[in-house]
Order: C-alpha cells, then sequence, then structure tokens
C-alpha cells in the first residue's frame, strides 16, 4: 500500500490509520509526499492517480482509492484486528457519521476561510467569505469541544483513533483561521492527550506538523 499525503492536510487522517494498522497488525505502508506548496498535486503523473489534483491517495496493487472515508471504511474491512471503526452497527454508524461531519461541514467551512479565491474572484468579496467563514468554523469547533465533553464510545476510547486525528488537523487549521487554540481548552487539552499515543506521533513526526499554528495579530 501507498499512502499519498500532504503535511498538515486531511490526508493526516489515513495516515494517523495506516500507522494503527501497523502497530496492530505488523503490516507496513509506503508514505508518499506531495508537495502541495510546489503544486506537486497538478502535475501530470500526479493528475494520472488522482484526476481531482487532491490528498489523500491510498494505492493498493496499483488500483487508487479517494476520500477519506472510503479510505477509512476499506482499512477497517481489510484490517479488521486494527479496530480502526467500532464493530458494533450502531457504534460503527455513529462514528462514520462524525467522520462525514467532519469532512461535509467542518472541512468545506475551512476551505472558505483559507482559500476564498475558489468562491469569488472579487477581492472585497474575497474577504467577506473569509470573514464570515471564521466565525462559522469557530462555532463548528464549539459543538466538537461540546461532543468531546459528551463522551460516549467515540471519545472514549484509550487508544489513538481516526476521530482523533481529524480533531487534531480541525484544530490544527484554527490558527491558520486566526482562532486561538487556547480558547477551546476542552477540545485542545483532548488533542493534546492524543498527540503522544504512537501512531499520531508517529505521523507527526513524518510530516513534520504541531498542533499550534495560531500567531496573534501584531
Amino acid at each position: 500500500m501507498e499512502l499519498y499525503f500532504a503535511p498538515g492536510a486531511c490526508s493526516f487522517v489515513p495516515h494517523v490509520g495506516l500507522e494503527i494498522v501497523r502497530q496492530k497488525t505488523g503490516e507496513g505502508f509506503e508514505p508518499k509526499l506531495i508537495k502541495l506548496h510546489k503544486g506537486e498535486h497538478q502535475t501530470p503523473e500526479y493528475l494520472a492517480i488522482n484526476p481531482e489534483g487532491q490528498v489523500p491517495v491510498l494505492v493498493v496493487d496499483g488500483k487508487p482509492l479517494t476520500q477519506i472515508l472510503a479510505i477509512a471504511d476499506y482499512l477497517d474491512h481489510r484490517f479488521p484486528k486494527a479496530g480502526l471503526l467500532p464493530t458494533d452497527p450502531w457504534e460503527r454508524a455513529q462514528a462514520i457519521s462524525t467522520l462525514a461531519w467532519f469532512n461535509n461541514t467542518l472541512h468545506p467551512t475551512f476551505t472558505h476561510v483559507f482559500m476564498p479565491h475558489k468562491f469569488s474572484d472579487d477581492k472585497d468579496v474575497q474577504q467577506k467569505i473569509r470573514s464570515h467563514a471564521v466565525g462559522s468554523y469557530r462555532g463548528l469547533l464549539e459543538k466538537l469541544q461540546g461532543r468531546i465533553a459528551a463522551g460516549g464510545p467515540i471519545w472514549s476510547r484509550t487508544e489513538a483513533s481516526l476521530h482523533d486525528a481529524y480533531a487534531f488537523t480541525l484544530l490544527r487549521w484554527a490558527g491558520f483561521a486566526g482562532i486561538d487554540p487556547a480558547s477551546l481548552p476542552g477540545l485542545k487539552a483532548y488533542v493534546e492527550s492524543r498527540m503522544s499515543m504512537e501512531p499520531m506521533a508517529a505521523a507527526m513526526a513524518r510530516e513534520r506538523v504541531a498542533l499550534d499554528t495560531y500567531k496573534p495579530a501584531a
């Protein structure tokens, strides 16, 4: 298996998933670094793997698989001993629902913060899009903080999970939106408690990323 990933991107989620698989089963993978800032995701070679020019891509026996939910589902079915998703049908559905919420709600909201040019070519409109999205993104992170505080099977695991990897990524992105992670103390404390766990730590070290990207305004 090969994982095409970019440091700090949402590909961190399957990156951690594959480290969990390695830890639990001994099955390794080959990490393939894609440098987004150098446009490596838009090269003909990469577009032949994923015409959307996005990460992550999991290549298995020469065949590419895209989209976080699909990759998570595949890895869970292929490596059931890794425990990436719950075995109870209801709990599994809830776990996938939360991953979908991350992927189809929080993630696109941040895209409006980080890439407002995708939604308008007017500079003034871009600024308004970004400003509005920052408030929306913070509100969603507060909802995530509330979900974690409420507990439940997803957030009471004693080992690192796909959900932890996504929570780390989303909170890390908050700094780029001008949101101080310290202003979300419950979420920050939870994420920090997972960062030292082997799968998370291994992926963070390979990607050379840290949690706090926030820089106070001068």
